[in-house]
C-alpha cells in the first residue's frame, strides 16, 4: 500500500493515466464522426456511389488546391448550408489533416445524413497519395 502513497509513484500513476487518455482520444474522436475513409476508398465512394466532397477548409486555402469535383463549404458556414446538402447521397468531409472534419461529420449525422464520412488524414493524405488535386473553383 505504500506504493500509491509515494509521491514519485503518485505521479508515475497520473503520467501513466493521462498518457493512456491521450492515447484513446482519436480513437473516441473517430467513432463520434462515424466512418473514416481512406483515399483508395474515397476514391472509389466518388466513381461507384457519386459520393459528394465537400471541403471545410477556409476559401482562401481550398482555392490552393483541393480534390477535383470538390465543393467548399468553410465550416464557419457549413450549419447555415446544411439544408443545400443531399441526404441521399454519400457525403465525405475534408479538411487538412482529417481532425477537424470529425465534429461536423457529427452535427451532420445529427441532422439526419446517415452517409458521412471524414476523409482520413485530409488533403495532405491525398496529396501524400499522389491523388490530383485542383485549383479551379
Amino acid at each position: 500500500m505504500d506504493f500509491f502513497l509515494e509521491t514519485n509513484n503518485l505521479m508515475l500513476i497520473g503520467t501513466a493515466i493521462l498518457s493512456g487518455l491521450m492515447l484513446i482520444w482519436p480513437t473516441i474522436q473517430r467513432k463520434r464522426a462515424g466512418s473514416v475513409v481512406g483515399t483508395t476508398a474515397a476514391v472509389q465512394m466518388i466513381n461507384q456511389q457519386n459520393a459528394m466532397v465537400i471541403d471545410i477548409r477556409p476559401l482562401a486555402t481550398y482555392q490552393n488546391g483541393h480534390i477535383p469535383q470538390s465543393r467548399n463549404i468553410p465550416l464557419a458556414d457549413l450549419d447555415k448550408k446544411t439544408a443545400n446538402l443531399p441526404k441521399d447521397k454519400p457525403i465525405i468531409l475534408a479538411c487538412d489533416r482529417g481532425q477537424t472534419a470529425v465534429g461536423p461529420a457529427a452535427r451532420l449525422r445529427q441532422a439526419g445524413f446517415t452517409n458521412v464520412s471524414v476523409l482520413e488524414g485530409g488533403l495532405n493524405a491525398w496529396v501524400s497519395a499522389g491523388l490530383p488535386t485542383s485549383t479551379k473553383r
